[in-house]
């Protein structure tokens, strides 16, 4: 089996002219269907809403009542990128459940995908920028939580630092935040990550992978971790709206080869395999087959790779 998380609630209508691609959470498990990367019983839907305790190991309890009652004031909803509904705020809860969902999977299958998530700019207190609950986040805490792992590895090459997911783990040795994204780009006052490598506006495949390359494994050998989250937002490409590098659809399906290989020869201090569970994250290229592609090269690589 090949996990894949995905509920239709994943594609959230929104108004006519929105920058946000939602189609592709459409798209994206047809392609993968049609292609045969996947089969129709690899996806699997998240079984219930995440429960509000889950959440709360991460968020505040003020900020997820605002939110669940729709009295977010109008300078914080704005922020959301999103208009605030009922079903926006389910739509957040389901993701995340598909997020702690899979990585249970990954424990039986080793790798595990969710169609949407890696919403990491979501902070503890408010969410931003399409980001309202951060279901990588709330899946780390739930496995540390229910004694699953202890250490975590989380690896973010969307091309907007993980700004809400720094801001989680600030203080926190157990989780090792690392981002690696686009200098010049949002959120333009970056938070402190474990570890930031921030890539100059322009780059081209081959400094974003060396920068890559010199840094993953050496990373994962000194942190050990006992569970690995991978956020691949492809928004890192040239023909991007809302990403300013230059990589191309082969460069980024590199980098996820690199990554998702490096993961898999990942081994805990007891020599047991590493668990991974990956999260779409961000792209928005002007023509939606190019998402698609770029998306669908993550799962294409992750099948190949732990199969």
């Amino acid at each position: 089996m090949f996990p894949i998380a995905f509920h239709p609630i994943y594609q959230h209508p929104l108004p006519e002219g929105h920058r946000f691609p939602m189609l592709k959470y459409e798209l994206l498990p047809q392609q993968l269907l049609h292609e045969g990367t996947a089969i129709e019983t690899d996806f699997f839907k998240p079984s219930k809403l995440c429960d509000e305790v889950d959440v709360l190991r991460v968020h505040t309890d003020q900020y997820l009542q605002d939110l669940k009652e729709l009295t977010l004031n109008k300078r914080a909803a704005r922020k959301l990128g999103f208009p605030l509904s009922e079903q926006l705020v389910e739509r957040e809860l389901r993701i995340a459940q598909g997020t702690i969902e899979g990585c249970l999977k990954a424990y039986d299958h080793r790798v595990a995908m969710n169609i949407a998530g890696g919403t990491h700019h979501a902070y503890t207190d408010h969410g931003e920028a399409f980001c309202l609950l951060n279901d990588q986040a709330i899946a780390a805490r739930y496995l540390q939580h229910r004694g699953l792992a202890e250490k975590i590895l989380i690896v973010d090459l969307d091309v907007h630092q993980g700004n809400g997911t720094a801001e989680i783990f600030q203080n926190d040795d157990s989780v090792f935040t690392f981002s690696m994204h686009g200098a010049g780009n949002y959120p333009f006052k970056k938070e402190h990550s474990d570890l930031d490598i921030a890539v100059p506006d322009g780059s081209e495949d081959q400094y974003y992978l060396n920068e890559l390359k010199n840094t993953l494994p050496d990373l994962i050998t000194q942190e050990q971790p006992d569970f690995i989250f991978y956020l691949c937002g492809v928004d890192v490409l040239e023909s991007d709206k809302l990403g300013k590098l230059s990589m191309t659809l082969d460069g980024c399906k590199e980098r996820d080869r690199f990554s998702l290989s490096a993961f898999a020869k990942a081994r805990t201090t007891r020599n047991s395999i590493v668990p991974v569970q990956c999260s779409m994250g961000g792209g928005y290229s002007p023509e939606i087959k190019t998402i698609i592609e770029a998306h669908a090269n993550t799962f294409r690589v992750a099948r190949s790779v732990f199969n």
